[in-house]
């Protein structure tokens, strides 16, 4: 096993290394028996397509790039095993978390912002946290970190409930995320509606005509 001493706060994460430190951190919960992970199976978490906001598809070459960054902040260590090199993380270590806030870390950073309540039935697998208010706690906690870990985004207008996004990427774009969580509104959706009509239409002309040009129209 190998260590870095790197003291940099991996507080400007680039997506792929938000993404391949998240699903060391899941995979450190929900498959222990085969963790740590080797760049095949890390390359395969990544491009998960279930629980993983947006889907993402690395190749190993961009998955080793990440990697490497993150073993250079500290925040992954490096296994020399008997066939094949793994990794694991070291947020618990590096950033001192508990699992309950390691496991919404890794929510955060799989799915983008959530709710307390998101949080809570997502993570089952990883944490069981006994009810919102646990969640809450922790999340707080991770946003009164210095550099905070979180940090709650502005109700979007039509929502009831805080969403929260976690900072190892820098500085939240909110006005993106406020508009992501923000509820379609009656006038947006007449909106989307007739223009999915009119592409009908349009659609059912074309069909239409191009039956004519065969011979086969009625």
């Amino acid at each position: 096993m190998t260590d870095t001493t790197e003291s940099t706060d991996g507080f400007d994460l680039s997506p792929n290394e938000a993404r391949v430190l998240a699903v060391l951190i899941e995979k450190g919960f929900t498959t222990p028996d085969q963790y740590p992970l080797s760049l095949n199976a890390i390359t395969t978490g990544c491009n998960q397509l279930t629980g993983r906001e947006p889907v993402m598809q690395l190749d190993e070459s961009e998955v080793s790039e990440a990697i490497s960054q993150l073993l250079a902040r500290g925040l992954v260590g490096r296994y020399e095993g008997a066939r094949v090199v793994k990794y694991e993380h070291r947020i618990r270590l590096r950033h001192s978390l508990p699992p309950a806030e390691q496991a919404i870390m890794a929510l955060l950073m799989l799915r983008g912002p959530q709710t307390a309540g998101e949080l809570r039935s997502r993570s089952e697998r990883m944490h069981r946290f006994d009810d919102i208010p646990t969640v809450q706690a922790a999340l707080e906690h991770l946003s009164e970190k210095y550099p905070p870990m979180v940090m709650a985004l502005p109700r979007a207008p039509g929502t009831k409930e805080t969403r929260y996004a976690h900072l190892m990427c820098g500085e939240v774009d909110v006005a993106s995320a406020m508009a992501a969580s923000a509820p379609s509104t009656p006038g947006g959706l007449a909106a989307r509606v007739e223009t999915l009509e009119a592409e009908v239409v349009a659609l059912r002309a074309e069909l239409h005509q191009l039956k004519i040009n065969l011979g086969e129209a009625d």
